[in-house]
């Protein structure tokens, strides 16, 4: 079985290879299990991952049709699409966004369907294709009113997807993510940074800044369950999806609140008080349209798994990324 990964050299993009290449095998679309026997990482970016005969790591720009093309050949049974101009980064620069997080996937969408074989595509998406004043809770059946450049480019980018599954042209799974917390590494451009930051920081000494207020409230899923989830949907033979190949995975909601006094009794007091409270106009306007109440039911059915407290979250991070 031959897989690629789109952003690879992102936190998730990496954990998803390296779970993959552990487990060895994946049972694709509802088949039996098959061995994986090439694995290729791409990104505008060297991805830092070990050295391993199946794995092959390339650099390159997603925008480049003639380069992709060489990189779909031979066709992949199955490419995970994470590579992403983050939020707040394609609300500033607005053409920057639109050329990777559409154009470059209608272009993906494109060289697929050339492709002889049509593959399995799961495609990361978010919660930020839902918005507007008057959405409280979030069901299954809620249409899309993104409130920001990039949650309208997913949100097209998902009925692209879905039109081009219902046609044929690839088979594919599109999983709308709550805000991934607790992420590794550095702050990043993305509006949510800051709820890995205020979690993250602290636990390693450092100080960190949290630019919205404390009744803040969000939609999060921690790292190994967005992983899982990832690979699940590409296990999920088509007809599980029905008519629609979008899934609102579940997730926690939790306030900034909870996460920083969920923090305290793990931590300590001296690890809250490394926090600065620093408003930022800019970004609490853009995730106060994001909703944070949610009824995942047709996700639970599928199999699609969620994390149970902020506490389970915290702790996953302390035992992955800090032991």
């Amino acid at each position: 079985m031959r897989i690629l990964i789109t952003g690879a050299a992102g936190f998730l993009g990496k954990k998803l290879a390296l779970k993959l290449l552990k487990e060895g095998v994946l049972a694709l679309d509802g088949q039996s299990p098959q061995e994986i026997t090439r694995l290729v990482v791409f990104d505008k970016t060297q991805a830092d991952l070990p050295d391993d005969e199946r794995l092959k790591i390339v650099k390159g720009d997603i925008r480049d049709g003639k380069f992709m093309r060489s990189l779909l050949q031979p066709a992949p049974d199955v490419v995970f699409h994470l590579a992403a101009i983050v939020s707040g980064e394609a609300e500033k620069n607005f053409d920057l966004g639109m050329e990777v997080n559409l154009h470059a996937t209608l272009q993906l969408l494109e060289i697929c369907r050339e492709l002889k074989a049509k593959p399995v595509l799961v495609f990361a998406s978010g919660g930020a294709v839902f918005g507007g004043e008057w959405i409280e809770t979030v069901y299954d059946y809620t249409a899309p009113v993104p409130q920001s450049s990039y949650g309208t480019q997913k949100a097209i980018a998902e009925l692209l997807i879905n039109d081009y599954s219902r046609r044929g042209f690839v088979n594919g799974r599109v999983l709308r993510l709550p805000t991934v917390v607790v992420r590794p590494g550095k702050p990043n451009a993305a509006t949510s940074s800051f709820a890995s930051s205020i979690i993250r920081e602290p636990l390693q000494k450092r100080r960190a800044s949290c630019p919205v207020s404390r009744d803040t409230k969000i939609w999060i899923l921690s790292p190994r369950k967005v992983i899982r989830n990832f690979i699940h949907a590409a296990q999920l033979p088509a007809e599980a999806f029905g008519s629609s190949r979008i899934v609102t995975l579940p997730g926690l909601s939790t306030s900034v609140e909870e996460m920083v006094m969920t923090l305290e009794a793990i931590a300590g007091r001296e690890t809250v008080e490394l926090i600065d409270w620093q408003p930022d106009p800019f970004i609490q306007s853009i995730v106060m349209t994001w909703p944070v109440h949610f009824v995942p039911q047709r996700a639970l059915a599928m199999g699609f798994q969620k994390d149970e407290s902020i506490g389970e979250v915290i702790t996953a991070f302390i035992d992955e990324e800090l032991a």
